[in-house]
Formats: structure tokens, C-alpha cells, sequence
């Protein structure tokens, strides 16, 4: 049994969770509250940071991009034309890029301010870096996310998917940075409806229902969250 220690509006635990329910794996997910810096989590990764996979037989594996190659890497075969990484090395540079592009580009510019500044910091005391939110940050992350909707939507103008003519991790990467910025309601969709169009598709598939269900006390999902037909 695969076990996920995550935080439910974690961006980078939500792709990793995405790309399981894709894989058809059976797991279990631990909330993490990094913040707490748990012991038991640190020993798993000192970072402190989730997502953290931990599968018998393996090490822990630690870091969404980690996890995604190592589930490429033990159960992509077996996925065959649904596999979630080209077979072609040409088209996995692609995918990688596009990957790394909204794990890391994104997380620092948009996701993860936001994240930190609108959620996370309502469950950390001060001296764990709580309290009231920076609007200098969230004024600029939503700034930011203008021009990353504005590439999604370049690419697949171009494109079936971000990465080519199917579905891959790059897709869902950047669906899961976007889910938890679009829970926010600060993903300006009426600026590009290509990219609209393309989070429709993700927004749809069986995998995203977990991930759409889930709510906070003391903070509602945007009213378009939940909506197929946004």
C-alpha cells in the first residue's frame, strides 16, 4: 500500500494525488502540517516540505517532481497509451519542462503566495510565521497569474494538450497549482478562453471529484470552484 503525506491545499501535494488517481493506485493520505515540523515527518524529509510518498521496498520519496518520475518509473508501463509520460525523449523534455515550469515558476509567483498567504497562515501561530496575510504578495500573485493563464493558453491554441496531442504530467501539474488557486477565486478565466476551455477538460475527469469535494471552515470555495461548466 502507497501511503501520501500531503496537506490537502498543498499545490504540489494536490498534482501528486492527481497523478495517482490517474495511475488507478490505491493509497492512504496523512495530513502533514509542515509548520508543526513533526519529528516523524522530518525523519521521512528534512526538508520539511510535501509531498512525501512512502512505498514498501523504497525510500521515502520526497518532492512532487521525485514522486512523479518514480510512479512513471514503477507503474507507467502498465498504463500503456494513458501513460502519463511520452515514451518519446523529445516530447519527455517537453513534458518535464512544462512540469518543472508550473511546480516551481508558478508555485513562486502565484500558488504558493497565495496559498501561504490566504490559507496556511490562518492555522500558524506566529512564531511558525502566522499571521495577517501580506497583500503586497497577494497583490502581485495576482498580478502574476495573468500572464501564466495567458501561456496556457498559447500552448494549447497550438496544441491538444500543454505538452502535445495527449494528456501528461504537465497537464496535471498545471491543473493542480490552478485548482487551488481557483478554490482562492483569483484565476481571471474570462481573460483567455482557450486556457478556460483546456481546465474544463481537466477540471472534468474523474480524478479532480476529491480535490473539487473538499472544503474549509471559515473559507468557502469561489462559487465557480465546483462548476463543470464554469
Amino acid at each position: 500500500m502507497l501511503t501520501l503525506f500531503h496537506h490537502p491545499f498543498c499545490p504540489h501535494s494536490r498534482f501528486i494525488r492527481l497523478v495517482l488517481a490517474e495511475c488507478g493506485l490505491e493509497h492512504r493520505v496523512i495530513e502533514e502540517r509542515v509548520w508543526e515540523r513533526r519529528q516523524e515527518f522530518l525523519m521521512l524529509n528534512p526538508a520539511a516540505t510535501t509531498p512525501v510518498l512512502v512505498a514498501e521496498g523504497y525510500p521515502p520519496v520526497p518532492g512532487a517532481a521525485v514522486i512523479a518520475e518514480f510512479l512513471d518509473e514503477t507503474h507507467g508501463a502498465q498504463m500503456q497509451e494513458n501513460r502519463l509520460m511520452p515514451a518519446e525523449i523529445g516530447l519527455r523534455v517537453e513534458v518535464r519542462r512544462l512540469a518543472a515550469w508550473f511546480n516551481e515558476k508558478f508555485f513562486a509567483e502565484v500558488s504558493g503566495p497565495l496559498v501561504m498567504e490566504r490559507f496556511y497562515k490562518r492555522h500558524m501561530r506566529i512564531e511558525q510565521g502566522g499571521g495577517p496575510p501580506d497583500t503586497d504578495a497577494i497583490r502581485a500573485a495576482r498580478i502574476n497569474v495573468r500572464y501564466h493563464i495567458a501561456y496556457i493558453g498559447w500552448l494549447v491554441r497550438t496544441r491538444d494538450w500543454l505538452a502535445g496531442d495527449r494528456m501528461t504530467l504537465a497537464d496535471l501539474a498545471a491543473a493542480a497549482h490552478l485548482s487551488a488557486v481557483d478554490y482562492l477565486g483569483d484565476v481571471p478565466w474570462t481573460e483567455d478562453e482557450a486556457s478556460k476551455n483546456w481546465y474544463a477538460r481537466v477540471k472534468s475527469r474523474p480524478s479532480f471529484r476529491p480535490l473539487l469535494a473538499e472544503t474549509w471552515p471559515g473559507l468557502a470555495p469561489a462559487p465557480a470552484y465546483t462548476n463543470l461548466d464554469f
